[in-house]
């Protein structure tokens, strides 16, 4: 086995271990069984798809900071189920995963507020960038 694959199998271990701990989380606050599988399914494609392939190989304690890459860039041009409420949803799925590795202490409480901040103040934003990509206009952003 070459070396790229060996890192990304290792890392592929440690994302299981992380969605793990995420879905104990989410079965102890009160959300039903399909909520949790959505989250569960958001965070996976984040960690396994686009922190590990589309970027140069990020681990989850740096995906912290990617955000704005995932949900203002590739989740619209690259996601044909990219919707107003897909880019919400997956919002709240970063924010609650990031919740929980702060409380398992994988990352740091500024980190997890910087995240919270870029949420919020780029929400619009995002939303906006959808809207012209969907109606072709490419260049706007």
């Amino acid at each position: 086995m070459e070396e790229n694959e060996k890192k990304l199998e290792k890392n592929s271990k440690r994302n299981d271990i992380f969605l793990s701990e995420f879905s104990d989380y989410l079965k102890k606050s009160d959300v039903t069984d399909k909520t949790i599988r959505k989250h569960i399914s958001n965070i996976n494609f984040y960690l396994n798809n686009f922190l590990t392939y589309y970027e140069d190989f990020i681990v989850m304690e740096d995906g912290v900071n990617e955000v704005d890459n995932f949900l203002g860039d590739f989740f619209i041009r690259k996601c044909l189920w990219a919707s107003k409420t897909s880019i919400k949803e997956y919002s709240a799925s970063l924010k609650k995963f990031y919740k929980c590795m702060l409380e398992n202490k994988h990352i740091e409480e500024q980190d997890y507020k910087d995240l919270c901040d870029e949420i919020k103040q780029s929400m619009d934003y995002w939303l906006e960038s959808l809207d012209d990509f969907d109606n072709g206009n490419y260049f706007a952003w």
